[in-house]
Parts: structure tokens; C-alpha cells; sequence
């Protein structure tokens, strides 16, 4: 059975992911903080729900988008605060390769809901 944490979690990776695979900016953009820090796939750095919507509007208009989560862990770190890592892989659809990046949040209690008050993406590739 899962516990508390894991149930958030898994509830916000699926609003997450149906969310994606729309391309609905404001839907995703709702999962967040209205303080969120979010570092995506591009240089910079994102802030608040506006900036997060932002971000995913510029996003390119793939065919059929699918995100898949694996490897997930979370860790609770206090009743306010989870933290979750995993391998998010990205499919564009047509022939636009898949794209696979580490993935790390940081979800905390807020206006009495689960926000993502930290978002974090980077290459599976190691850098050193």
C-alpha cells in the first residue's frame, strides 16, 4: 500500500501528465506554486504560476505528446514538504526522437493543496 506521500505524488504525476499531453499550459501551470521556481529544458529560469504557463505555451506544438515517468522516488520531508526525482521521457510523436531527462520537484502544502514549488530538469548525459 502507498503511503500519504506517494499517493500526493502519484496524483500529481497523472494531473501532470494528462495536462502535457495536451499541451494545456493552464492546466499544468495550476499544479504549481504561485512562488515556483522552474528550470525546464531551455536557460532560464521560470518563476510563478505566469512563468510557468509561459514556459509550456512556447513549447513546440508536437503531433501526439506523451510523457512517461519511471524510476520514480519520493521522500517526504516534513507533513508540508515532498520532494520526488524520476526520469521523465518526453515522445513528440511522428519522427521526432524521444527526449529522457532527470526530473526533480520539490511539492509542498499550499492554499490547502499540493503545489510544486520547485521544478528542476536536466540531462541524463553526465557532465564531468
Amino acid at each position: 500500500m502507498q503511503n500519504a506521500a506517494d499517493e500526493t505524488v502519484f496524483g500529481i504525476i497523472g494531473k501532470w501528465s494528462a495536462a502535457f499531453n495536451k499541451l494545456d499550459a493552464e492546466a499544468l501551470a495550476s499544479l504549481y506554486s504561485k512562488h515556483a521556481f522552474f528550470f525546464g529544458s531551455k536557460t532560464q529560469l521560470y518563476r510563478g504560476r505566469d512563468g510557468v504557463a509561459a514556459y509550456f505555451q512556447a513549447l513546440p506544438r508536437w503531433s501526439s505528446p506523451t510523457v512517461q515517468f519511471s524510476d520514480v522516488s519520493v521522500a517526504p520531508v516534513s507533513p508540508d514538504v515532498i520532494n520526488f526525482a524520476a526520469i521523465a521521457s518526453f515522445v513528440p510523436g511522428g519522427d521526432t526522437p524521444p527526449l529522457s531527462v532527470k526530473i526533480s520537484w520539490v511539492i509542498v502544502r499550499e492554499d490547502g493543496g499540493w503545489k510544486i514549488a520547485s521544478h528542476h530538469v536536466s540531462s541524463r548525459t553526465p557532465l564531468l
